[in-house]
C-alpha cells in the first residue's frame, strides 16, 4: 500500500481553510487505497485518531500549538520555526517510511526544512502552495530589505528541487512559471467548496442590526492581503450619497476586520460583527445574505487565492469582488455566476464599489441576483 504523509496547520474543529481542505483531500487519497497520515495543529490538545476510509487508511495526528498574534512579527517567526520543527520531529518515523510527503503553505516555510532534509531521505515531495512565502511578507512592505531578498532567492532555489506543485489557480501557476519552475511539475488542483449546500438549506437568522437591509456578508479571514480602503470608501458613498440600503455583516477574524468595524461604527454606518461559525453551520451562513464580499490587494494576486470564493459561488448568492481581474477570483466568479450575480470593482475605485452596492440594494430578499 502506497504511503503518504500530509502536513498542514490548523485542523478542524479549529478555524482554518487549509486544514479543512487538507482533511478532505487526505480522505480522498485514503479512499483511493493509500495509507495516509495527516498531521496538523490543535489549539486545545494533541490527539491521534484513525479512520478506515475506502480501501485505505487514514491516521490524523493533531499537535497542540498555541495561537499567536500575526501582527507581532517576532512572535510569528518564532512560532513558525518552533511549530515546523515540532511537526517534523513528531512525524520523523512516518516521513522516513513514506513514499510521498505532501506539505502546504500553512504553516509557512516548511520547505526550508523539508527540501534540505530530503537530500538524505530522497522522498517524493509535493508542495500544495496555498500561499506564497516569503512573497506575502514582501508584498506587505514598501521597501524589501536585502536579507529578505536573499532569503527569497534561497526559497526559489529550494522550490526548483520540489518534485510536484499543486496550485490553487491559474494565477499561481503563472507565478511559478515566472520563477523558472517547469510547467510539467505544476498541477492545477483547485479547492472545492468546504461544505455541501443542499437545495432548501435553511438560512441563519439575520442579525438585528441589519434587519430590513440588503445583507452583504464578509466571512472568513480579513487580513493583510485583503483590500479594505476601497470597500470602506465605496460603502461610505453608498450611505452618504446613495440609497444606503446595504448593511455589512462581518463574520470574520483578522486585523482588517477589526479596522473595518472600527471605522464603520465610528461613522455610524451599519455593520454587524460576529466570529466565524462552526463548520456544520457554514452552509446555512452562506445562503443567509443577499450577497458575498471578497477583496484582494493587487500586490497579492497569484500569491493568495481567497478560498471562500468556492463556497460563495456554490451558495448561489451575488458576489461583489474588489480586486484585480488577473486573479482567479475573477476567473471563477465569471465562469461560475450569471452576469447579473457578479460585480467587480478594481482596487482604488470606490465609485465602482458604490455603483455595485446600489445595484445590490435593489434586492429585497435572499436569492435575488
Amino acid at each position: 500500500m502506497r504511503s503518504l504523509v500530509y502536513l498542514c496547520d490548523w485542523l478542524p474543529p479549529d478555524f482554518g481553510a487549509v486544514g479543512q481542505y487538507s482533511l478532505l483531500f487526505a480522505r480522498e487519497r485514503a479512499a483511493a487505497g493509500e495509507d495516509v497520515v495527516l498531521a496538523g495543529l490543535s489549539s486545545t490538545a494533541g490527539s491521534i485518531a484513525e479512520e478506515a476510509v475506502g480501501s485505505g487508511r487514514l491516521r490524523i495526528v493533531r499537535l497542540q500549538a498555541p495561537v499567536y498574534d500575526k501582527a507581532d512579527f517576532r512572535r510569528r517567526a518564532w512560532w513558525t520555526l518552533r511549530t515546523n520543527g515540532a511537526l517534523l520531529l513528531a512525524l520523523r518515523r512516518e516521513i522516513r517510511r513514506a513514499d510521498e510527503v505532501l506539505f502546504t503553505g500553512s504553516p509557512p516555510f516548511l520547505i526550508h526544512l523539508l527540501a534540505p532534509l530530503n537530500l538524505l531521505l530522497r522522498r517524493r515531495l509535493t508542495y500544495r502552495i496555498t500561499d506564497f512565502h516569503p512573497e506575502c511578507l514582501m508584498a506587505e512592505l514598501e521597501r524589501v530589505p536585502l536579507p529578505l531578498r536573499l532569503f527569497h532567492r534561497w526559497t526559489v532555489f529550494l522550490r526548483r528541487r520540489i518534485d510536484r506543485f499543486e496550485v490553487l489557480g491559474e494565477d499561481q501557476r503563472e507565478r511559478l512559471l515566472a520563477l523558472g519552475i517547469e510547467a510539467g511539475r505544476i498541477v492545477l488542483k483547485r479547492d472545492p467548496s468546504p461544505v455541501a449546500i443542499p437545495a432548501g438549506t435553511e438560512p441563519l437568522p439575520v442579525p438585528e442590526e441589519l434587519a430590513g437591509r440588503t445583507v452583504l456578508l464578509y466571512s472568513g479571514n480579513f487580513g493583510v492581503a485583503h483590500d479594505h480602503e476601497t470597500f470602506v470608501e465605496g460603502y461610505r458613498r453608498h450611505h452618504r450619497e446613495g440609497s444606503g440600503r446595504v448593511g455589512l455583516w462581518l463574520n470574520a477574524t483578522g486585523a482588517k476586520a477589526d479596522r473595518v468595524e472600527e471605522i464603520l461604527r465610528r461613522e455610524n454606518l451599519p455593520v454587524h460583527r460576529s466570529r466565524p461559525v462552526p463548520l456544520e453551520l457554514l452552509p446555512r451562513l452562506l445562503v443567509t445574505p443577499h450577497a458575498h464580499l471578497i477583496t484582494l490587494r493587487d500586490a497579492f494576486v497569484g500569491y493568495v487565492l481567497p478560498s471562500k470564493v468556492h463556497g460563495c459561488i456554490q451558495s448561489g448568492r451575488t458576489v461583489l469582488y474588489v480586486g484585480s481581474d488577473r486573479s482567479d477570483v475573477h476567473l471563477l466568479c465569471r465562469q461560475g455566476l450569471p452576469p447579473g450575480r457578479y460585480h467587480r470593482a478594481a482596487v482604488g475605485d470606490p465609485a465602482a464599489v458604490a455603483t455595485a452596492l446600489e445595484a445590490l440594494g435593489a434586492c429585497a430578499s435572499p436569492g435575488f441576483g
